[in-house]
């Protein structure tokens, strides 16, 4: 079934796509969520109009993608965790806690957008990807400081 995507969805297009997804998908997804609309022929008139506003859209966002991505990688994250005497962590450290970290260095980033939080399994540097924006990434260092308790 053809969709236009009314925003950006991760692995099935960005904003103004005309993307072909199954029905279910759409009826059960994406259009009560109202991120696509049926691609008609009234909604094709729309989406070619909506174009060109797109594109002025898209050169912002990724001017702001770049802005971010410079600020991202020019800092390190510290977080204190605390560990056993044989060095593993107690709990975990999340992407939630990674955007908090963020946020206090005044960089606002969606949790869902850091990936390989998983592969901090004890203290050290780790480097994590951020997903800013289709095909800019960033990489966020994160030292993560133990505390023996």
């Amino acid at each position: 079934m053809k969709v236009i995507l009314k925003d950006n969805i991760v692995r099935v297009g960005v904003k103004g796509d005309l993307v072909d997804v199954k029905p279910g998908y759409f009826r059960n997804y994406l259009n009560p969520q109202g991120l696509a609309v049926e691609a008609t022929k009234k909604n094709m008139a729309e989406l070619e109009e909506m174009q060109a506003q797109l594109k002025a859209e898209e050169a912002e966002n990724r001017k702001e993608a770049e802005e971010l991505k410079e600020k991202i990688e020019a800092i390190t994250i510290t977080q204190r965790v605390n560990v056993g005497e044989d060095g593993k962590l107690f709990g975990s450290v999340t992407n939630k806690d990674i955007a908090e970290a963020l946020a206090e260095q005044g960089i606002e980033i969606d949790r869902k957008r850091i990936e390989n939080v998983e592969k901090i399994d004890g203290a050290g540097e780790f480097e994590l990807n951020v997903r800013l924006y289709p095909e800019i990434n960033a990489n966020l260092k994160v030292e993560v400081v133990a505390e023996v308790q």
